[in-house]
């Protein structure tokens, strides 16, 4: 009698393992997945805003600035040159191998914050390497899904990167000052180790079984694992061309700006660590809003490129904005358009999604990751670079104009001349960036003005032509007829 209610206590639990380690449990690979990966991945690292501020200022006390862009700049280098060939690979071998690679050593050094700050800085520079999770999940996302809703998952995948960031400075913040920074550092390690095990026992793979196990034989030669491969590939497409200049002129602005825009509210405009808080979640909700809601309604008026257009002429005005801007009521009302700015990006990966065959959706994913990769190197070493030349040092932890954090400051005059001057600087880097976005808005023009043709960037070299895709059919599609055993 007890072995046969045991039995049947078990049973649900029996049917839920069940169906996790079935090939029917494992084929089901939705948008979902990808979304919680994005968010646990991003929500580790938002926690540590704060730690991250006070370790970077206390390993480098002099040149804060430039040896961060110097860490973030070989990063981002390495990124560029690796993403491209990571998602080559995930075309061939699945998406769930690499994901779960990247997001590893996305997360790896997140504990050596607290164990060694040599060691944690260090691991952040090489792990470039691997650090691509975006391109990895926006392939993972082209592969479920048809055309016409891919815009808007990419939405919803972007947006999920921002909601990570509502939150997360703030319950870091605050978790720092209440216990301190190895608290913090541990939850975001938990978090981190949830989203490894999250992508290795719960994510199924996109790319389907047959296309998979044919791939693992396929032999590799050293020119299609040659990283610069792809890049070279790129200056013979002329659509992809023009489209990864676009992003690297438009997001290396970004990039520099976010890599010392917090520490600018703070010692510049005098933000609270409250107000910061409050405007990273400002920015993050009305992102959401901008690339679930707005995106969507504008991908079906006005179309891919012109919302593209439309992005980038947000991202113009926020940047002037933020140049010319010296009162905190003008940061608010920038941070407002910023947020509208972020639809860019969702709508490149859409545009460059829509021109590649199915069997190229990592590589391409991969060619715009590694831009931005690259941009998350050169911007902050930029912006860093030029703060250096003026002998700007935003490293000290009270506000720049308190007069116990500038020793020598006596009078007004000498305030109103020093404010003057950082925001000179300030200006002077926004207003560079502003002009790279003008080439961008002009390559845009050539792109809406020609027809975008099929993209060929078959990392196959050796691979006979038409075989296992062709260009009209998605890997949704062929899901469905490998379901079937046919294969039209």
């Amino acid at each position: 009698m007890w072995e046969n209610e045991n039995r049947i206590c078990l049973q649900p639990t029996y049917i839920i393992i069940k169906y996790f380690l079935s090939q029917h449990g494992r084929s089901r690979a939705r948008v979902t997945h990808a979304v919680v990966v994005i968010f646990l991945e991003f929500f580790a690292w938002g926690l540590l805003t704060t730690p991250m501020l006070t370790v970077l200022h206390e390993t480098f006390p002099q040149h804060t600035f430039l040896m961060n862009g110097l860490v973030q700049g070989v990063k981002g280098f390495l990124s560029f040159l690796s993403a491209p060939l990571i998602g080559a690979l995930s075309d061939i071998w699945g998406r769930k191998s690499f994901l779960l690679m990247t997001v590893f050593f996305t997360c790896a050094p997140i504990p050596f914050m607290r164990i060694s700050p040599w060691w944690y800085f260090a691991l952040i520079s090489v792990s470039g390497i691997f650090a691509v999770t975006f391109s990895v999940i926006f392939a993972y996302v082209a592969d479920i899904t048809e055309e016409h809703e891919r815009s808007t998952a990419y939405g919803l995948v972007s947006a999920t990167f921002a909601a990570s960031l509502v939150t997360s400075p703030a319950i870091g913040a605050f978790l720092s000052a209440q216990y301190g920074d190895s608290l913090v550092v541990l939850v975001a390690t938990v978090i981190a180790v949830s989203d490894i095990a999250f992508v290795f026992f719960v994510v199924p793979e996109s790319l389907p079984d047959k296309m998979r196990l044919t791939s693992w034989g396929f032999p590799i030669s050293w020119e299609q694992a040659d990283p610069f491969a792809s890049l070279r590939r790129v200056g013979k497409d002329t659509t992809v061309l023009l489209i990864c200049v676009t992003v690297f002129l438009s997001y290396l602005p970004e990039a520099g700006q976010y890599s010392s825009f917090f520490l600018y509210l703070r010692q510049v405009i005098e933000f609270s660590p409250a107000a910061i808080t409050a405007f990273i979640a400002m920015v993050g909700i009305l992102s959401i809003v901008a690339q679930t809601l707005f995106l969507s309604v504008l991908m079906r008026t006005i179309g891919n490129k012109n919302t593209v257009l439309l992005g980038l002429g947000f991202q113009l005005f926020q940047l002037a904005w933020y140049g010319f801007g010296s009162e905190p009521w003008m940061m608010w009302a920038a941070g407002t358009i910023a947020a509208m700015s972020s639809i860019t990006f969702p709508a490149v990966s859409a545009l460059v999604s829509h021109s590649a065959s199915p069997d190229q959706q990592g590589v391409v994913q991969g060619i715009i990751t590694g831009i931005r990769g690259l941009c998350n190197g050169l911007g902050p070493a930029l912006y860093g670079f030029i703060f250096f030349l003026f002998n700007v040092e935003l490293n000290d932890m009270e506000p720049l104009f308190c007069k116990s954090a500038i020793p020598g400051l006596q009078s007004s005059g000498d305030e109103a001349l020093l404010t003057s001057i950082i925001l000179w600087v300030y200006f002077l880097a926004q207003a560079c960036f502003v002009e790279n976005h003008l080439f961008a808005w002009i390559f845009l023009y050539i792109i809406t003005t020609t027809q975008l043709q099929p993209l060929n960037f078959s990392f196959h070299s050796n691979k006979p032509a038409g075989a296992g895709f062709t260009p009209q059919r998605s890997v949704w599609e062929l899901r469905k007829t490998y379901s079937e055993g046919v294969i039209r």
